[in-house]
């Protein structure tokens, strides 16, 4: 399987998706990384691992539309099967969405459906919540509102603030994203009309619940 990641930032990620493809963990082959930032680091870790990067600048078009075809056409010539949004920072119209419609993932840093959007963390804290997690979805037209497909959780400690809990997330982040990627690879998760769907059986609000002990 080949799959494209698109990027803003610095692409942590990213790194675990090379890390699991270099040690075999995902069976799949990263194409290519694409960014709207020439300056996301993240690039620079595409290219010491020797994947092809590329960079849309989204201030380049006025419509959000004829950016998203611009990305359409970097990606044409590498036909992947799977598009990984790692930390992109915009929001794609239906013109990107419905092409790859189906084969497109997305991780969000909360328990979806809970706090949609930005600044989940402090959402999270400031709500009194005894978790805080990730959560891949299939993305579809409706922003954060896509089939759940696999959920981690992480407990909200008495004295933490937005950045522990954080790195605390992006942990479980790291294990999650390649899994689901891993499950596509495999024939094992797809999308239909009835949600996602993995081994045949239609999955609950949040996904699969991986609860695994974190260090």
């Amino acid at each position: 399987m080949k799959i494209a990641v698109l990027i803003s930032g610095s692409g942590s990620n990213l790194q675990a998706f090379i890390d699991d493809a270099a040690c075999g963990k995902l069976s799949a082959e990263i194409a290519l990384v694409l960014s709207n930032r020439a300056d996301a680091f993240g690039l620079q870790r595409a290219a010491d691992a020797g994947i092809a990067t590329a960079v849309v600048d989204h201030k380049a078009y006025e419509k959000r539309e004829d950016f998203d075809r611009a990305m359409l056409d970097a990606l044409a010539p590498y036909s992947v099967d799977l598009v990984i949004l790692a930390g992109f920072m915009r929001i794609l119209t239906p013109v990107f969405i419905s092409t790859y419609s189906g084969r497109l993932l997305n991780i969000h840093p909360s328990l979806l459906p809970k706090y949609t959007g930005l600044h989940t963390h402090q959402r999270a804290i400031d709500a009194g919540d005894k978790w805080a997690g990730a959560t891949v979805h299939f993305v579809t037209e409706e922003l954060d509102g896509g089939p759940p497909i696999v959920q981690a959780r992480v407990p909200i400690l008495r004295d933490d603030n937005v950045d522990a809990l954080a790195a605390r997330v992006l942990q479980r982040e790291h294990r999650i994203y390649p899994l689901a990627a891993q499950w596509f690879a495999q024939g094992r998760l797809r999308l239909d009309a009835r949600g996602a769907i993995l081994d045949g059986e239609v999955l609950g609000p949040g996904g699969f619940q991986l609860d695994e002990p974190i260090s």
